[in-house]
């Protein structure tokens, strides 16, 4: 639920079509056009959060840029020295999943804090709101859960190829090859996805259900918000964890058969990403 929150904050790496640099020095017009879709504030609340928001900005700014220059500079350096491993890869993505821990854990206490204020009003709201979501959710499932195996494999195929296309350009057959030997591999987590979404909104229910007589809510709200897993089934943390296992020795792979165009066109990409970042700690 307040991740949705923090999310926000890497809306200027995520958004395509939009300048990151624009994204991020106009965040706090992003934040709260995102978070009308869940909540209206009243305007002390939104005082409040204005102040909050805008410690968290300073905080990425000062902190997190450089972390994420520092990052993206040994990837190019991987690439460009042709070590993209499997492990090397896996321990990108553990970095990536550092980045936003750090994040969540230096958020959270602040949003946990500032659920205090909503009024029952506005938490019936959140919570109509975030219902519309899993069921939009369930909708997309049920649609995929009708297709023929056949079209389900296609599926998956072409969002690997897609995604690697936009990245390095056409791919070469022998690319093609490792697409289609991994594709089968992933196991979708879909309906684990939206079991860990109802379980960890429906805690995040009865705390607030509670809340009046509850003086421990803050931080049993905290405790909720920085412990995702507790929330996720044994059978969806081992069916992530064996995608992301594979996810990366699909990439080594790829990785080791660049074309020197591709292997530019990449190098190319995190150069921008880096310059973006640069410009945003200089703003």
């Amino acid at each position: 639920m307040m991740k949705k929150w923090c999310c926000i904050l890497l809306i200027g790496f995520l958004l395509s079509g939009c300048s990151s640099k624009f994204a991020y020095n106009n965040m706090d017009w992003l934040v709260y056009w995102y978070l009308d879709d869940y909540v209206e504030l009243n305007d002390s609340q939104e005082d409040i959060f204005d102040e909050h928001l805008k410690d968290w900005i300073q905080w990425h700014k000062s902190e997190e840029l450089e972390r994420y220059i520092q990052h993206l500079e040994t990837v190019r350096e991987d690439i460009r020295n042709k070590s993209m491993s499997e492990e090397r890869v896996l321990w990108h993505l553990q970095q990536a999943r550092e980045h936003w821990q750090r994040m969540r854990e230096e958020l959270s206490p602040q949003l946990a804090k500032f659920a205090e204020r909503l009024s029952d009003e506005q938490v019936v709201s959140l919570f109509a709101a975030l219902e519309e979501d899993n069921k939009e959710e369930e909708e997309e499932l049920q649609e995929y859960r009708e297709m023929s195996a056949d079209e389900r494999a296609e599926e998956r195929l072409d969002d690997i190829r897609d995604d690697l296309e936009d990245r390095i350009g056409d791919l070469t057959d022998e690319q093609e090859q490792i697409i289609q030997a991994h594709s089968p591999l992933f196991m979708s987590t879909r309906a684990d996805w939206i079991e860990y979404r109802r379980n960890i909104q429906q805690s995040a229910r009865r705390l607030f259900v509670t809340r009046g007589s509850n003086e421990k809510f803050a931080s049993d709200l905290l405790s909720l918000m920085v412990n995702p897993d507790a929330y996720r089934s044994e059978a969806y943390r081992t069916n992530r964890k064996a995608n992301m296992k594979n996810y990366a020795s699909l990439a080594s792979k790829i990785a080791g058969t660049f074309t020197d165009e591709q292997r530019n066109k990449l190098l190319d990409e995190v150069d921008d990403f880096i310059s973006d970042l640069r410009d945003m700690q200089s703003d």
